[in-house]
């Protein structure tokens, strides 16, 4: 009898367990990019620290299109470190979404500058590029031109950051060697500003939307010079590097600054992994421009969506789904190379590239 009561427990104990490992799993909301019973596809996406711009953007973004779009996504926002972070968080599929700028976008995807030395990282394609940030070059008044910079001390970011290469090929196409022919140093915005008030450095280099909180603050009690580049030299920069965009900060951006200073830019941007759905990405676009102006009254930088704009400065593929939305808004897309294509002869990126 004993015998018989331990196989019947044991097979009890058995369908028990059976039953366990049968149970569906919770939905996914911060790794990989599910839809739940209800049809709601869930994506998270890395933005920047909480008091920057990546986030205070993404957040309306996601604000409001998950209050429009209930029924189809949901789309939450992560404070991260911004873009090479950022891509990290794509490619180990820590996050489905990310806003970057596109020049670090193109150095992670084609394994150059920033990434040299680096296996490319091929996770992840563009969805649309948002709102330009400017390559502002700040110089004390006795410098009027990019020119005068050969000879001077000047910040040009933390050491590899994008905004190091940005001031090394700037400073190029003036044919200016960054290593050589400047005093180079690596400062934070912050610390940029106040050595260029104190004297101890001559010129900075700040990308960054505009205004600037840090350049902002110097021009309370400094008077500087915004250095702009011309468009012999702006047309070379985008010749030799498709990501960038020719643009102007307007006058009066900052007090000291009562004309319009043309200036090179790299574009905000959004990139998702290869695997999320077309439709989601397509449902993103299309949410974000059919709500433009609910987005603006949220972030000032939503006035500056412009579907035309969207596929600026972008230097590598497409998401099939961002191809889907412009091609059907007769949007005429770059192709990986950075050179104009008519939305509907753009390729779908090969299955493996899109695998990979």
């Amino acid at each position: 009898m004993k015998r018989i009561l331990a196989l019947i427990l044991a097979g009890v104990l058995v369908l028990g367990l059976a039953a366990c490992g049968n149970s569906d799993p919770a939905p996914a909301t911060d790794g990989e990019g599910s839809g739940d019973s209800a049809g709601v596809t869930k994506l998270s996406m890395a933005t920047g620290g909480t008091s920057g711009t990546y986030y205070g953007f993404c957040g309306v973004v996601s604000q409001v299109l998950n209050e429009k779009l209930s029924d189809t996504l949901n789309i939450s926002v992560q404070s991260t470190g911004a873009s090479s972070a950022n891509i990290d968080l794509v490619d180990t599929n820590g996050n489905q979404l990310a806003i970057v700028q596109n020049d670090v976008m193109y150095y992670a995807n084609s394994g150059t500058d920033m990434y040299d030395g680096k296996e490319p990282i091929t996770s992840f394609s563009a969805v649309m590029s948002c709102y330009p940030e400017h390559v502002q070059i700040i110089a004390n008044k006795n410098i009027t031109s990019i020119a005068d910079l050969k000879g001077k001390k000047v910040s040009v970011g933390d050491a590899g950051s994008g905004v190091e290469f940005n001031a090394r090929q700037i400073l190029a196409a003036y044919d200016i060697d960054i290593e050589n022919d400047i005093s180079k140093n690596n400062q934070s915005f912050a610390d940029s500003a106040d050595s260029l008030k104190n004297g101890t450095i001559d010129a900075a280099f700040v990308v960054a939307g505009y205004p600037t909180t840090a350049v902002t603050e110097l021009a309370t009690t400094y008077d500087f010079n915004l250095l702009s580049l011309d468009e012999e030299h702006a047309n070379k920069l985008m010749e030799e590097y498709g990501f960038y965009t020719y643009d102007k900060i307007p006058a009066g951006t900052y007090s000291c600054v009562t004309e319009d200073v043309p200036a090179m830019a790299v574009m905000a941007t959004i990139i998702a992994r290869n695997d999320v759905p077309e439709d989601a990405i397509y449902a993103l676009i299309k949410g974000i421009f059919d709500n433009k102006e609910q987005i603006a009254a949220g972030n000032t930088k939503g006035n500056e969506l412009d579907m035309e704009k969207a596929v600026s400065g972008i230097s590598i593929p497409f998401h099939p789904g961002a191809m889907k939305f412009f091609k059907e808004n007769n949007i005429a897309m770059p192709d990986a190379d950075g050179e104009a294509d008519t939305a509907g002869d753009a390729a779908t990126p090969d299955a493996d590239e899109a695998a990979e």
